[in-house]
């Protein structure tokens, strides 16, 4: 649980709006509870008394044969009505009384004046709370609606009450409330109010929440785009702190586009301008009457011309924008094994899952081919594989070569550097199939790493896993980089 709080905005955003309306509905208990149940006892009694005069004056009004029967059809299942010929004495003894007459089932009349059925089901038994002394209190005539005293008393700490008044005939009628406390705040009513509430602000946090987190989904999908070296824009809409978070990121991609190109553009040009010296160096160095002097100096500017043919080929191949797409790697890979074992490289392929991956395809081939003929090159063979792990994808490559001593794994990584003893110059390559391979595999989020193992070396590209269906990314316009111009001779 304390992980979904911590890892989900939604999740903390409905906590805290749940925690809000917990806290509101306890201080409105806090604050009203009091309050209104001292004005329902208000209104209870102000009832109480008016329905009393009323019966008062019935009875005074109608002749004493249907007494008895105005009195039990006046009952209800809280109060109950009798006439006495003596004044109402000890409160106990009156309280106790009271107490019978609730008890006794309500008579139920087929019409006024027949004999009482009496339903058992229709008895009922209060939870008196008796005070500890009760006694009896004058009513004055201002206090209720007879222009005649009347005496009250309290039969519990809630709702229970007796009032007993002289009749004109002079009987006393007394009656006898004994209505339950209202319930607390916490009602079935309440509890249904208050569920109905808290999931109705659910959604609306969970509609809230997903607005926010929407645009930052989206923000994540296209930095992660970024790092595998597709160009993304997000919409620049929204309120102004997210409109203002698009526009910097798009910003900033910008940038670092331009940056690159630039920095490409510089090597295609200085890769470019240095044709003109090299081929005026090579003319001169054909006049040199020192055959022994001239061949160095001719395979110098050979090795030069190379360097700087390849540096030039890498240049106009990054400037070229490969669109990304979805591949089967298994069959790229195996393709790929499958072209230089026909041209006579000892190249094998293991068997593989299959696995889906959004790439640029033609740049990864070249990157995967530079390792695979690196790898028969120096070790004579390469054993070839494909293997999802974890959240990663491997293309993995390995000879049985000499291998690469431990302090030069990252140099062998840098343009135009070759190893001495383990990587003789005799054997070819001009030092860029491992940057190169390197810098693909970086562009598309990942990297290239190298390893020593029993028999040889292993050169493994690492790539992001490929996305889930509830990763794909939506609403996210392709944003076009201008392709840099190479100018060629």
């Amino acid at each position: 649980m304390i992980r979904i709080w911590t890892r989900s905005l939604t999740v903390q955003f409905i906590g805290l709006m749940l925690l809000a309306l917990a806290a509101s509905q306890g201080l409105g208990a806090a604050l009203f509870l009091g309050e209104r149940g001292e004005a329902l006892q208000k209104a209870s009694k102000s009832e109480f008394l008016s329905r009393c005069a009323s019966i008062a004056q019935v009875l005074e009004t109608t002749p004493s044969g249907v007494h008895e029967d105005i009195l039990r059809a006046s009952g209800t299942t809280y109060a109950r009505f009798w006439v006495t010929a003596e004044a109402p004495g000890d409160a106990a003894a009156w309280r106790e009384e009271a107490f019978q007459q609730l008890t006794q089932p309500l008579p139920s009349f087929t019409s006024l004046g027949s004999p009482a059925k009496f339903a058992a089901s229709n008895a009922f038994t209060p939870p008196m709370t008796p005070p500890a002394e009760p006694n009896w209190r004058e009513l004055p005539a201002h206090a209720w609606p007879l222009s005649r005293p009347a005496k009250f008393l309290s039969l519990n700490d809630a709702n229970g009450m007796g009032l007993a008044v002289q009749l004109k005939d002079g009987g006393w009628l007394n009656t006898a409330l004994a209505k339950p406390a209202p319930s607390g705040f916490w009602t079935e009513q309440s509890m249904v109010s208050i569920g109905l509430t808290a999931i109705l602000l659910c959604a609306i946090a969970a509609f809230i929440a997903r607005g926010i987190t929407r645009p930052m989904r989206r923000m994540a999908a296209a930095a992660e785009a970024l790092g595998r070296g597709e160009q993304s824009a997000l919409p620049e809409t929204g309120p102004d702190d997210i409109r203002r978070t698009a526009e910097a990121f798009n910003l900033m991609q910008a940038r670092l586009q331009r940056f690159v190109d630039d920095r490409t553009r510089m090597l295609a040009a200085i890769g470019h301008d240095l044709r003109t010296p090299i081929t005026s160096l090579r003319l001169r160095a054909e006049f040199v009457q020192d055959d022994d002097t001239r061949e160095k100096m001719l395979a110098t500017i050979d090795e030069l011309r190379a360097m700087t043919e390849a540096g030039l080929a890498f240049a106009r191949e990054e400037s070229v924008v490969e669109e990304t797409r979805a591949v089967d790697l298994r069959s790229l890979v195996e393709s790929l094994c499958d072209d230089l074992a026909e041209l006579g490289q000892d190249v094998s392929f293991e068997d593989s899952a299959r696995v889906t991956l959004r790439c640029r395809p033609d740049a990864l081939r070249r990157a995967v081919r530079n390792l695979v003929e690196n790898a028969v090159r120096y070790g004579g063979e390469a054993r070839v594989r494909v293997a999802s792990v974890g959240k990663s994808v491997e293309i993995v490559v390995e000879d049985r070569g000499p291998g690469i001593p431990q302090e030069a794994m990252e140099q062998v990584f840098a343009p135009f550097f070759r190893l001495e003893e383990s990587r003789s110059r005799e054997t070819g390559g001009m030092g860029l199939g491992l940057a190169i391979a390197r810098t693909i595999a970086r562009r598309h989020g990942g990297d290239v790493a190298l390893a020593n193992i029993a028999a040889g070396l292993r050169a493994t590209i690492v790539l992001p896993a490929p996305e889930t269906p509830s990763s794909t990314r939506r609403d996210r316009p392709r944003l076009r980089t201008p392709a840099v111009s190479v100018q060629s001779t």
